[in-house]
């Protein structure tokens, strides 16, 4: 029985911006990590952003390239779902650091989301459940 996922791994194109993401959204957010990978591509920045249970492990290749997946088309992942306890503070948070929302959501009895992109238009979901 699954218990909870330990980390996630993506790629941004800038490591900076999605740190400031991310700890505007959780501000108990904590490095837990960082470094620099050799790899043959060149080197490869890396960190890991998160609490003592969970994280997100954030890397920026150093010759990103474009692409050009579709989300909710083609394959590959959609955006990241976090529970919250105060969906409304992260939507206050990540309005008042500039930030937009995404997908557009219709009221539900039982829950309350906010979709929002990041700088490089990678989205993630917030959702209270009542």
């Amino acid at each position: 029985m699954l218990l909870a996922i330990e980390h996630a791994n993506i790629t941004v194109p800038d490591l900076d911006a999605a740190i400031t993401f991310l700890t505007t959204a959780f501000p108990e957010f904590q490095v837990r990590g960082r470094g620099v990978s050799d790899t043959d591509a060149g080197p490869k920045q890396w960190v890991h952003l998160g609490t003592d249970p969970a994280y997100i492990a954030i890397e920026q290749n150093a010759k990103p390239s474009d692409s050009d997946r579709r989300p909710y088309r083609d394959n590959g992942v959609n955006h990241l779902g976090f529970v919250v306890d105060d969906v409304d503070g992260v939507i206050e948070r990540l309005a008042a650091g500039g930030y937009r929302t995404g997908i557009p959501v219709e009221p539900h009895a039982h829950r309350k989301r906010a979709y929002f992109p990041d700088h490089s238009g990678a989205e993630y979901e917030f959702v209270e459940y009542y």
